[in-house]
């Protein structure tokens, strides 16, 4: 039988949660890493068993983690994180220039293809690839030559936290960044261009037309249609159907159009989720009631989702990071909260329930599908792995004030 692992990143360790196929019982493994702030924890879609997390501590700094037996055991792996040549400055807080300076990991995107390489977001805003299953790390600075000096960071830093990895190019990556926006390459990182075009930002920015500085908050891509992407911003949810060359809104009758995460279907690539709050200033649910919204049309008309959901005195919020989706069917849709809560729901978001409560407050959830070998769609399987060749060598009211992660 089909089983899924949840791994949730909190602000004081990592839980992995695992159940069969009909997810109803929850096993909860953790703390791992007690203590640590963990930003980011995340499978390889080539080899479930290889995990990869981003460790941080304002008294330690950034350790990277990987484990190749599904959480089981770690090992730390590289952690050295060198901006390419001189990396010059950007814009800060008050529109002054600031020098680049790494302090984290926000966001960890594995190959589809190889469990060895490993992209990583960085705060400030880099991005890094590393190709040894994490143990050496090399940036890809053409990246900041797509107008960096003018990149602000939001309220919660620089951090690029979204990487989009294309399945039919593979040249193709989508990443956003806050506060700077969206950009792309089609060459695998030697050039990038600004992938803004359409968004608005009347509240943020001098200029609501600006190439670069709009704070995105999260982008969502079905792999089945990888043109089409879906955003969450700062304010607006947005739709782009040509590879974030033009976007277009799409938040119609949300009751605020202000959120962090977005999520896709696994099933249906019109069907999208998000979960709005008050607004920039208030980081809590609209009237206390913790709402997952729903639109089966790609946007525009959207469903509240509330059975088994808090709708009186609910005051948490959903962080970027922390909804994903499995692959099952009906599809499992998953998000933490800053309150602890774990939530999920087995049948496309119709009905949810707490998987577990009194967690640290939550700040990335990934969602892992793990198929019998016998399933005939199986894309994972429970086998022991094969490890890579590489692996056998060496053996992740609107208002100016921009968002925390």
């Amino acid at each position: 039988m089909s089983q899924v692992r949840l791994l949730v990143g909190t602000k004081k360790g990592a839980f992995i949660l695992t159940s069969d196929g009909k997810r109803k019982k929850w096993d909860v493994s953790g703390p791992h890493f007690a203590g640590w702030e963990m930003y980011h924890v995340t499978g390889s879609p080539a080899d479930p068993s290889r995990l990869y997390a981003s460790q941080t501590s304002g008294w330690f700094g950034q350790v990277m983690q990987r484990s190749n037996d599904g959480g089981k055991t770690w090992e730390p792996v590289g952690n050295e994180f060198k901006y390419d040549g001189t990396p010059g400055t950007h814009k800060w807080y008050d529109g002054t220039q600031h020098p680049w300076e790494f302090k984290r990991v926000w966001h960890l995107e594995p190959s589809l293809t190889d469990p060895d390489t490993v992209y990583a977001g960085a705060e400030d805003a880099a991005l890094f690839r590393s190709a040894d299953g994490g143990k050496t790390w090399q940036e890809l600075p053409a990246l900041r030559n797509a107008k960096g000096h003018l990149w602000q960071p939001g309220a919660g830093g620089m951090g690029l936290h979204t990487i989009i990895l294309d399945p039919t190019r593979p040249g193709r990556i989508v990443i956003a960044i806050s506060a700077a926006g969206v950009f792309r390459t089609d060459d695998g990182g030697q050039s990038w261009q600004p992938a803004n075009r359409g968004l608005k930002s009347r509240y943020e920015l001098p200029d609501p037309d600006a190439e670069v500085g709009h704070c995105v908050h999260r982008i969502a891509m079905h792999p089945s249609r990888p043109d089409t992407l879906y955003m969450q911003k700062h304010w607006d949810v947005m739709r782009s159907e040509d590879s974030a060359q033009s976007w277009t809104e799409v938040s119609g009758n949300l009751p605020t159009d202000f959120g962090f995460p977005i999520q896709v279907h696994a099933h249906e690539p019109e069907t999208i989720y998000v979960v709005p709050i008050k607004s920039d200033s208030e980081h809590f649910p609209l009237d206390g009631q913790l709402r997952v919204y729903r639109s089966r049309s790609g946007g525009n008309e959207w469903q509240a989702l509330t059975k088994g959901l808090p709708q009186k005195d609910c005051y948490v919020n959903v962080l970027r990071e922390a909804m994903s989706a499995d692959r099952l069917d009906p599809c499992g849709i998953y998000f933490g909260t800053t309150g602890g809560q774990v939530y999920g729901s087995a049948n496309n978001g119709d009905t949810w329930e707490a998987i577990v409560h009194d967690l640290p407050a939550v700040l990335s959830v990934e969602a892992q599908t793990l198929e019998s070998s016998s399933s005939s769609s199986s894309k994972t399987s429970l086998k022991p792995r094969k490890k890579s060749e590489k692996s056998k060598k060496t053996s992740g009211k609107k208002k100016n004030r921009r968002s925390k992660k």
